[in-house]
């Protein structure tokens, strides 16, 4: 196969890349000048539908909202799973049930185990709260 050097092969091509660097160039420089300069108090501020801020917006999330995301992905990853195994199953017969069935087999156990360590506990102990309660004023009635 002979490769063609002719340069009406590459114009189309450079010709995109100059017209895409000068509209985004064009784009910036425009913005620069006519977009407006002030820095007042309520500039910096966040606005959400005409609610004034009642604080700060860099909270602090508790660990429980990151693993509530990852075993959400956890588990609708293994949904895509089974689906494509629905959508194929008159192609996978017989052996491609036994192995979603030991796919849902193996994703119930990992909920199960997770269940059982207190990983989808999100909320307060209140068995270790009542303890340490009635610890406390037993110590404070001596």
């Amino acid at each position: 196969m002979e490769y063609s050097t002719d340069i009406t092969l590459l114009w189309p091509p450079l010709v995109y890349g100059v017209a895409v660097v000068l509209v985004v160039s064009g784009m910036i420089l425009i913005s620069h000048f006519i977009g407006e300069r002030h820095s007042e108090n309520a500039t910096s501020k966040p606005f959400e539908s005409g609610i004034k801020p009642t604080g700060s917006a860099r909270l602090h999330f508790p660990i429980h909202f990151y693993i509530i995301a990852m075993f959400f992905v956890v588990f609708d990853l293994e949904a895509v799973f089974i689906f494509a195994w629905a959508i194929s199953l008159k192609e996978t017969g017989w052996q491609g049930y036994i192995v979603v069935l030991i796919f849902i087999s193996e994703l119930m156990i990992l909920l199960f185990y997770l269940w059982k360590i207190g990983a989808l506990d999100f909320g307060p102990n209140t068995k270790a709260i009542l303890k340490a309660y009635h610890k406390k004023i037993k110590t404070d009635q001596r």
